[in-house]
């Protein structure tokens, strides 16, 4: 092979390499390369592969293998052995295979919308940008497969590809190990339901040092929960069972706020400050509580910091977290329940994104005027 057409076959090689390793490392990845492996390949799991029928059982198994199969092929393309003759082949039918996977996908959907997990959260790629870069990755492939030479009798160990192979996958595995089954009744809560429903019946505001750390809930006066029993008696819809009671026993009965958020997550942060403000001018305004994911779980007291108010809250682990935000869902979340009757879902940060006028407006609406 002339040295023109060895250049332009290493810059193939290169190109296309790159894009699987980056592709691998993406999934492993939150918002930087490899922050927060076990977060990121369990976020996969939840949004890409649940949706497409996969167990939580076997969902583990799938994920840390093709991650550490892409992470292979990405690798073995700039060796030379077995380069021609199965590398790029067996590469070129993996990228067929997410056409065909994108595809269907898209014309399920009916549109383009969402991320299709190609690059993970790291980098999100609609599902027709990620199908043309396939297809681009493909042409480039099969350019390469006939510019190489047919035969080179040299280069024929197929022990290197196999190590590489189980190395690859091993280190997913390593990377991020698969956990045991987690329930969703691993709790932590510096600050009891009870309490908040006490300072809901009084005029008093909890000390700054009644907890290590913990900032004032906003103050509500004492006779606003009994008007609001007495007008609402007789105006609401009819109590029942919103699925969280096992987080909170009282979530399902009057108006509630429920939220989902991640500690390390600066958009919960900012829309638990923005309620916190509301809450501040609204005597009225209805308990809040959280549910955090168990990502970061150490950064609580700063979350709460600059939500300017700590709430009751619970943790759960990463994939019930997901599962309860609902699917295709992303955080912030927030939950406007009214007797346990879903009022309101605000959820992500595109089109569903929490607006607290909009809520402000739904809180003040009778039911009759939420019943149009």
């Amino acid at each position: 092979m002339d040295a023109k057409k060895s250049k332009i076959a290493w810059t193939i090689r290169i190109v296309v390499s790159l894009l699987f390793i980056l592709s691998a490392v993406a999934k492993l990845s939150k918002g930087h390369l490899l922050d927060s492996p076990y977060f990121a390949i369990s976020t996969f799991e939840v949004k890409q592969l649940y949706p497409m029928g996969f167990s939580e059982a076997f969902a583990p198994y799938f994920s840390r293998t093709l991650i550490g199969i892409e992470l292979a092929m990405g690798l073995l393309l700039l060796q030379r052995h077995w380069l021609r003759k199965f590398v790029i082949p067996v590469t070129t039918l993996l990228l067929a295979v997410f056409v065909g996977h994108l595809t269907y996908v898209t014309f399920l959907s009916g549109g383009n919308s969402g991320n299709c997990g190609c690059f993970g959260e790291l980098l999100p790629m609609t599902p027709i940008e990620a199908i043309i870069k396939n297809i681009v990755a493909i042409a480039l492939l099969g350019y390469l497969f006939y510019i190489l030479p047919k035969v080179d009798t040299r280069v024929n160990n197929f022990w290197v590809l196999t190590t590489v192979l189980f190395a690859s996958i091993l280190s997913i595995y390593m990377l991020a190990p698969i956990q045991p089954a987690a329930t969703t009744d691993v709790v932590v809560a510096p600050m009891t339901e009870t309490v908040q429903d006490s300072l809901l019946k009084s005029s008093i505001t909890l000390p700054k040092d009644t907890i290590k750390g913990a900032l004032p809930v906003a103050e509500v006066k004492k006779d606003t929960v009994q008007k609001i029993a007495v007008v609402e008696n007789n105006n609401e819809p009819k109590k029942v069972k919103s699925g969280y009671a096992s987080f909170y026993p009282k979530i399902d009965t009057g108006k509630k706020l429920l939220c989902f958020f991640v500690p390390g997550c600066d958009h919960c942060r900012a829309a638990a400050k923005e309620l916190t403000e509301m809450r501040k001018k609204d005597a009225n305004f209805p308990p809040l509580s959280i549910i955090f994911m168990n990502e970061e779980a150490d950064l609580i007291p700063d979350f709460f910091k600059d939500a300017g108010a700590n709430y009751p809250y619970k943790i759960i682990e990463i994939i019930p977290f997901w599962k309860i935000l609902g699917s295709g869902k992303d955080t912030p979340g927030i939950k406007y329940l009214w007797n346990g009757n879903e009022i309101k879902y605000y959820w992500g940060i595109n089109e569903n994104k929490f607006v607290g006028s909009d809520l402000n407006t739904y809180l003040h609406k009778s039911y009759a005027e939420l019943k149009k």
